[in-house]
């Protein structure tokens, strides 16, 4: 019996003994011993036997590289902490053997974790192995054993009331969740490679290898966002958005690098639903209503609406459990422990809230963002829509910016109100809450609370309509400004020819300086704001706790700790308030633009009959047609139209400068509103406009315009339009990028690819706007014969014609006269039968015999040109190539030279935004004098903010039974001193602030604007405008209203968290032990986060331009896109780049709140730890109010440390504004505009004579030469002609003569002063141009013709008495101030060449260039032109550039270039005696053409 107790005495004991602490944890450390002894055994192996063998294996890091790593690390650092915690506390309270085991075992966890973590990361994974060691998977299933084991004793002691420190459950606990996920990653995980389609092909050899790396390369365009397929806990935890983060550390991330969006998130999937509910509550997008709007866009988003309605609803109940439970866990503190474990409760309360405040608010501020992108891209996609059908007479009511701004201000507005969707509603239930607790704390005085809360909240409201109605008005003088600038950089040639750019730029200036009053008074406003945000619960708990003193209530540390905690979370709402009210008003705003803008009215649907190809033999017929394009007008644009065209005729229109010709085609294609007949069209239709339209990008897509490519077809157009030679020339042949509206292009090269695009669409109606002004004789009548009457010559084609010359080819003449077809017939029976025609062939006929009047014979027959010479002079068409035009791309000798094209991809730094960036901005202003004064405000304030807070914590009694060590009257003075004292330092912070701003935008802005304005030609045609204009827009717009705010949230963040710190290591000391290791992985995980959020960010810049260029593009174009049936392709592309745009701004949200999770985790740790000190220390050692303001601190501690790294990380983000602004503030500039010491005399020049000397010029140093040393002399007083080929560089001669170039060699001279030694303004200011284009600005008739503002009306009125316009202007009822809408659209374009020779008659300069500036009117106003300026330039040096040769037979002299070399110079009679000359060739050829019938 004894032996049977004594073997039960034997086995409880035994039993015992292993469930004692000192045993589990020496089985512990003896398992984590051998498993370092066997790493070193392995390390050892490796390093002598196999690293002889083999010391270069492939890198390969798999699937679990990042699991296994962030375990290890995460298992060491947390048994670091345990361990030093374990130190502290048995350090001051003695040591036993099982304290010093339980060290020691949790030291040898911390050095075996990390060498795992570093086995794993340098050797495991470098070694390309698929599977971990036997020996480690071994170890993994002791270890999982044996912790387990431990847990469960654990278990078992405390069930059995064994006391038991708290950190050996914990920390066994942990030990079980490791060896757990080790177990499974190493027994059921396969360490995949991560990038399958490249890491196969290379291992296997069995595909090619560069069809791997280019699908690895288009990687981000296939692949669909991982959000769309992840599990629960990766979107919880926003793991999903880790490889995109992890990639962008490893390298530069590219658009192509950011994934796909999914189906629910992309235009295309979110785009149809939503206009199918608008046109179901609307019927037409025509009637939809502001309300109708808004319900549509919510029902399209109701789900996320709802679910983040939830989350704020569960974030906003645990944000307030802190404030609640304070005062309990003061008392607690203080020895009033209501029931056993109080204190693990009321931690694990605080814990648990931090954690579901922590997830709700990510996932509420991820899917807010994600019903924004949606949106905003809904909208977008919609007035893109719009844009594509509004009427001509609706499109004038809105210039092309206004509608531009519909989508970058007004859907980006209402895309960002998403955040401030629920705000209205949380704002009482958090005050609600807010007054609960107060009550249950303070009773009666809650109601002085309310009270102050109502008055600041009504304070907020008048500041919060003011800052509204600022920010309306400086959006409107934003309008105005961006409205000019876009204006002013589409035509930039011209003013720079004129020399009016520096009055433009003071016109932008000016219409700036109106901006910055209202950005003034908005920055005060809220630098106000800011005082009444900070201040708020100041006054609050002011008017609290004296209310409390006045009523006698007793105030107790607890139970203050708990008002002040809980009137810093209703700061937030106070403040949100008049924010969220003003946000409302202006998506209002923004909602009603937009609404206003869809009920605009259509292009009417019934204006054309259209029938099917081939059911009918007429191809167009139009019966009693009356159409206008003003409807509210009384004059008709085209009255009593009735004609029929039947197939395969060709139908030429003729009359003078604005007869209504354009007007005709234009209501063919349905593009005027009718007023009564009707309009029948069979078959397709393709359009060639007067003005050519080319689209940004490749020839080829240009030319293709949406069709599959047929090689042979394409080859024919190319041919027919003689546009081989050209691509030939061209580096990339038809793969050279053409630039914005075809600037890198001469006139005659845009018109034709124009031309090529409408014989591939191989339409059955072709519509001809005067499509052969622009090109020279010998290729006019190329194309004509080629094209009108080759390609063309069974369809049915319509043109419009100057020459006079096309028009015996045509089955019927049409001859338009204000509006009405006067004539109708063939050429021979029309000549003898009205005055019209009479009056037009006639001006040909007066240009024609200066012709004969110089040769006596027929000029036909002086030199017969076969069809073989004929040929071999189209082979001729040379080197106006894009150089030519622009001074960029051209480059014979390098057919595939990569930097020859003109526009690259726009520019972006790459890598961490400079110091130098935040330097320059930070000092920009009075040389930083102010940020010392910001930083002490704000330093001053933290320290009488927690002075105030520790006076109230350390002056009440924690209790009723304890006497205060202080009166009430001197508690509250002394609060109210201090409360005032800080109000006034953040009053103080918040002017400066502003006032640095201000300076700072101003400054930045005035330098970036006259560098973009002091740039050469070649910048501008190199950079799209829309680059230009997003500087000037949304960039300018963050360094007006976020970058001070941001940089300033920055430092004044740190200086809180600083002082949070500082308040809680007073408390507890220690808990820097856990501080620094987390605020190290803090940074850690910042500077990881980082690089990818900098490249999203830039790539959201970058990704926002071509959104705004093929919206401008689009704008411009709507007839020619319309009029080729080709909206639907447009609007996807239209799609796509919305996409593109979308989704660095999806990643970038996500990757934001990836972060953010992360940080809030590591907050509430540090904050859960520091709770567990104080309820670990011994009674007394600390006191509970002051333990307790350390607690009210530490509720703000997460999201403080979450704001400082969130600051410092969109500061990254937004500072890369002041890096594109600071970007184009160095580009390098034109010559000086004056020189002050080589002023030319006023009167100069006098006589205009021009020498030029062995003039060479190139457009860059890599191209050839354009112009090869030309040396001659434009006589004084005299005409001379410049003619050439195209390609020859007469274009390029007159941009060196006003230095738009400047030469390499040689030099040009104006009355003895060489032109290159005076200022530009000197240079350009004397000399007058008509180009080519005609340009007109919006404005009135006087701003146009005048806009220095230098002459009187009189001799305005005289200008345009000369130029033939006055009559037209009188008609006008403004007269002189009559309004000219945007690019001068309602006026024709013979109109606007007028207007540009009425500035040259008023600026009356002694040297005058025609930039074949009559090849958009009809040869009567030719004539009338050449009239005007025999008559008023008798005794001036003009210098004219003509494709007709009429233009140049009455100069006194002609230079004939030829591939940039004088080939002629003499006067025109002796030219043409010579028989063999190449002038007497071109006058031969354009006679024979003038002369021939093309029949």
């Amino acid at each position: 019996m004894s032996f049977v107790l004594s073997h039960k005495s034997l086995m409880d004991s035994a039993a015992s003994l292993l469930l004692k602490p000192i045993f589990l944890h020496l089985l512990s450390a003896s398992l984590h011993l051998a498993l370092l002894v066997g790493f070193f055994i392995l390390w050892a192996w490796n390093k002598i036997v196999v690293g002889a063998r083999d010391g270069s294996k492939e890198r390969f890091r798999g699937t679990l590289y990042p699991r296994t790593l962030f375990c290890s690390l995460g298992a060491s650092a947390f048994n670091l902490v345990m361990f030093l915690l374990c130190y502290f506390y048995w350090y001051r309270n003695g040591w036993s053997d099982e304290k010093f085991v339980t060290l020691l075992d949790l030291a040898l966890k911390t050095v075996a974790w990390g060498v795992i973590c570093a086995y794993l990361c340098a050797g495991f994974f470098n070694s390309g192995e698929r599977k971990f060691p036997f020996f480690f998977r071994a170890w993994c299933a002791f270890y999982l054993l044996i912790s387990c084991y431990c847990f469960i004793s654990d278990v078992i002691l405390h069930l059995k009331q064994v006391l038991l420190p708290l950190q050996y459950l914990i920390s066994d606990g942990v030990s079980s969740v490791v060896s757990i996920f080790f177990c499974y990653v190493v027994f059921f995980v396969k360490n995949e490679s991560e990038d399958k389609p490249l890491q196969e092909p290379l291992l296997n050899n069995n595909t090619d290898v560069s069809n791997a790396l280019e699908s690895n390369k288009t990687k981000g365009e296939e692949t669909v966002t991982p959000y769309s397929k992840a599990g629960i806990f990766s979107i919880l935890t926003f793991t999903w958005v880790g490889s995109l983060i992890a990639a962008g550390k490893q390298k530069t991330l590219d658009l192509e690098d950011v994934p796909q969006l999914a189906s629910c998130d992309s235009v295309a999937g979110v785009f149809p639903p939503f206009r199918s509910k608008l046109e179901a509550e609307c019927g037409t997008i025509n009637r939809v209503t502001t309300f109708k709007l808004v319900k549509s866009l919510i029902l399209s988003a109701w789900k996320e609406i709802f679910a983040t309605a939830i989350l704020a609803l569960l974030n906003t109940f645990a944000s307030y459990v802190g404030p609640y439970l304070i005062d309990t866990f003061v008392q607690y503190l203080n020895g009033k422990e209501t029931f056993k474990n109080e204190g693990y409760a009321l931690v694990a309360a605080f814990f648990v809230a931090k954690i579901i405040e922590c997830l709700s608010q990510r996932h509420w501020f991820f899917i807010l963002q994600q019903i924004g992108i949606r949106i905003r891209a809904q909208l977008v996609t919609m007035i893109y829509g719009k844009s594509l059908t509004l009427s001509c007479q609706a499109k004038q009511s809105h210039t092309s910016g206004e509608i531009i701004n519909f989508m970058t201000v007004d859907a980006e507005r209402i895309g960002d109100f998403s955040w401030y969707i629920h705000d209205l509603w949380l704002v009482f239930l958090q005050v609600a809450l807010a007054l609960f607790i107060l009550y249950k704390n303070l009773g009666m005085a809650s109601i002085a609370a309310l009270v102050a809360t109502i008055i600041v909240m009504l304070a907020n409201v008048p500041l919060g309509s003011l800052q509204e109605k600022f920010q309306d008005k400086l959006m409107e003088s934003k309008d105005r400004r961006m409205k000019a600038t876009s204006e002013i950089l589409r035509n930039m040639r011209i003013l720079k020819l004129q020399g009016w750019e520096m009055k433009f730029l003071s016109k932008v200036i000016e219409l700036r300086k109106t901006e910055e009053g209202w950005l003034k008074k908005y920055f005060y406003t809220s630098a106000i704001t800011t005082f009444v945000f900070w201040g708020a619960p100041t006054f609050v708990s002011v008017a609290t706790f004296g209310t409390c003193a006045l009523m006698g209530i007793p105030l107790e540390s607890g139970k203050i700790l708990s008002a002040l905690a809980t009137f810093r979370i209703l700061q937030e709402p106070i403040y949100n308030l008049p924010d969220t009210i003003s946000m409302i008003a202006q998506t209002k705003v923004s909602l009603d633009r937009i609404a206003s803008f869809l009920r605009l009215d259509d292009l009417q649907s019934d204006i054309i009959d259209k029938l099917r190809r081939g059911s009918s033999n007429t191809a167009i017929e139009v019966v009693n047609g009356n159409f206008s394009w003003d409807l509210t007008s009384s004059n008709t644009t085209l009255k009593c139209i009735n004609l029929t065209v039947t197939q395969g005729m060709r139908v030429a229109v003729c009359g003078t400068v604005g007869s209504g010709k354009s007007s005709l085609l234009s209501c063919i294609l349905g593009e005027v509103p009718k007023i009564s007949g009707t309009i029948t069209v069979c078959g397709s239709k393709a359009f060639v406009a007067q003005s050519p339209w080319i689209q940004s990008g490749k020839i080829e897509d240009n030319i293709l315009f949406g069709k599959e490519m047929d090689r042979e077809r394409y080859e024919k157009v190319l041919e027919a339009c003689s546009l081989k030679k050209d691509l030939e020339i061209l580096p990339f042949g038809d793969q050279t990028i053409i630039g914005e509206r075809g600037i890198n292009l001469s006139g005659g090269q845009k018109q034709r690819i124009q031309i090529a695009r409408a014989l591939y669409q191989d339409a059955d109606i072709y519509l001809f706007d005067d499509p052969f002004s622009a090109v020279d004789a010998h290729t006019g009548s190329h194309l004509f014969k080629e094209c009108l009457l080759g390609f063309l010559s069974s369809k049915t084609v319509i043109y419009i014609t100057h020459q006079v010359e096309f028009l015996p080819a045509a089955n019927l003449i049409l001859v338009m006269k204000d509006g009405e077809i006067t004539q109708c017939g063939k050429y021979n029976d029309l000549l003898n039968s009205g005055t019209d025609f009479m009056e037009l062939v006639g001006a040909h006929k007066k240009a024609l015999s200066a012709l004969d009047s110089l040769d006596g014979r027929e000029a036909s027959d002086k030199l017969g040109i076969s069809d073989q010479e004929v040929n071999i002079s189209s082979v001729q068409v040379t080197e106006e190539k894009v150089a030519n035009k622009d001074g960029q791309s051209d480059n014979t000798d390098n057919v595939v030279e990569p930097k020859g094209q003109l526009i690259q991809e726009e520019e972006r730094e790459k890598g961490r935004v400079g110091l130098s960036v935040y330097w320059k901005y930070i000092t920009t202003a009075y040389g930083g004098a102010l940020v010392p004064f910001i930083l002490l405000a704000q330093i001053l304030f933290q320290l009488l903010q927690i002075g105030s807070n520790y006076w109230m914590a350390w002056a009440t009694p924690v209790s009723s039974d304890v006497k205060p060590p202080v009166g009430t009257f001197m508690l509250i003075i002394v609060y109210v001193a201090m409360a005032i004292g800080s109000s006034f330092c953040i009053l103080a912070r918040a002017i400066f602030l502003s006032t640095a701003g201000y300076k700072t935008a101003t400054l930045l802005f005035n330098k970036m604007h006259l560098c973009i304005f002091r740039a050469p030609m070649s910048f501008f045609d190199a950079t799209p405008s829309g680059r230009i204009i997003n500087r000037a827009s949304t960039d300018q717009s963050a360094v007006d209203l976020n970058i001070p705010y941001q940089i300033g949230s920055f430092a004044f963040s740190m200086i809180q968290l600083l002082g949070i710190i500082a308040v809680m290591s007073q408390a507890a000391w220690q808990v820097f032990v856990i501080f620094i290791p987390v605020i190290t992985i803090s940074i850690w995980y910042q500077q990881y986060y980082i690089p990818s959020a900098r490249e999203l960010s830039r790539l959201i810049g970058v990704c926002k331009a071509p959104v705004i260029q093929h919206f401008a593009e689009t704008i411009s174009g709507t007839t020619t896109i319309r009029s080729f049936d080709q909206e639907s392709r447009f609007k996807e592309t239209n799609m796509k780049l919305m996409d593109g745009f979308s989704r660095p701004k999806f990643n970038s949200a996500a990757a934001m709140e990836w972060l953010c999770f992360r940080l809030d985790m590591l907050s509430s740790i540090t904050f859960v730890f520091s709770l567990i000190f104080l309820i670990f220390m011994p009674r007394g050692v600390i006191d509970p109010g002051i333990a307790g303001l350390a607690v009210t601190y530490g509720l703000n501690l997460n999201m403080l440390q979450a704001w400082v790294i969130w600051n410092l990380c969109n500061l990254e983000n937004k500072i890369i504004s002041v890096e594109r602004i600071l970007q184009y503030s160095s580009i390098p500039s034109e010559p000086p505009l004056v020189i002050e010491e080589n002023r030319p005399n006023p009167s100069w020049p006098l006589h205009g004579e021009v020498d030029i000397s062995d003039l060479q010029v190139r457009y860059a140093p890599h191209l050839p030469l354009v112009l090869r040393g030309i040396t001659c002399k434009f006589p004084g007083g005299l005409k001379t002609g410049i003619v050439g080929r195209t390609g020859s560089g007469k274009t390029t001669l007159i941009q060196t003569l006003f230095r738009i170039v400047e030469p390499i060699a040689g030099r040009i001279v104006i009355d003895g002063i060489n032109i290159s030694s005076i200022g530009l303004h000197d240079l350009r200011s004397r000399l007058s141009i008509i180009p080519q284009d005609p340009t007109m600005f919006e404005g009135t008739v006087r701003s146009n013709l005048d806009p220095l503002e230098e002459y009187t009306d009189e001799q305005i009125w005289e200008a345009l008495d000369k130029c033939q316009l006055a009559d037209e202007v009188r008609k006008k009822e403004g007269k002189l101030d009559s309004s000219v809408s945007e690019n001068g659209e309602n006026w024709s374009m013979g109109q606007r060449q007028l207007v540009c020779l009425g500035r040259v008659l008023l600026k009356r300069s002694k040297v005058l260039v025609l930039d074949e500036a009559t090849a958009s009117v009809d040869t009567a106003t030719d004539n009338l032109i050449q009239q005007t300026l025999r008559q008023h330039f008798s005794d001036c040096t003009v210098i004219t550039i003509a494709h007709r040769i009429t233009s140049v037979l009455d100069s006194d002299m002609v230079l004939l270039l030829n591939q940039g070399l004088i080939e002629e110079f003499d006067s025109p009679t002796r030219l043409l005696e010579d028989k063999s000359s190449s002038f007497a060739e071109l006058v031969a050829e354009y006679t024979m053409r003038s002369k021939s019938n093309y029949q």
